[in-house]
């Protein structure tokens, strides 16, 4: 279910100036960075690209999920790593992304790590805003 206006705690706020190669910035200057488009695109690869900026958010965002999902069952993450791989290609419709999440649980047997990076899956908000628009795939590494 979709949180209401009234639900929110927090709101990040980000503005671009010239798109895919110009200037990203947040209005509490904490990120403020170049991005141009990589190479395979046709850009410079100058600066960070937006796959990056959103496999950095992704990541950031399901290790917490998985973390919160850890405690809850009792299970010991400690140095456990969290790595999203965005993909951007061309469909029917222009472009399109595909993302790749891969965690490594060192504490944790395969196949309990798979289980609890599903259950994360279940909880991340990154994954509840991607689930049924774009493909997420889900590995223990």
């Amino acid at each position: 279910m979709p949180i209401q206006q009234s639900d929110v705690v927090y709101t990040a706020v980000a503005t671009a100036e010239n798109g895919r190669d110009g200037r990203v910035s947040t209005d509490d200057g904490k990120l403020d960075v170049v991005v141009n488009p990589p190479k395979e695109l046709g850009g410079s690869g100058a600066g960070t690209n937006p796959e990056q900026l959103f496999a950095a958010g992704y990541s950031a965002c399901f290790q917490g999920a998985l973390g919160v999902v850890a405690r809850q069952e009792g299970v010991d993450i400690s140095g456990a790593t969290v790595t999203a791989e965005v993909g951007i290609g061309k469909n029917d419709e222009g472009f399109g992304i595909i993302v790749g999440i891969s965690a490594h649980l060192p504490n944790v047997d395969e196949a309990r790590a798979l289980e609890l990076i599903e259950k994360a899956h279940e909880v991340c908000p990154y994954s509840k805003a991607t689930r049924g628009n774009i493909t997420v795939t889900l590995k223990a590494a």
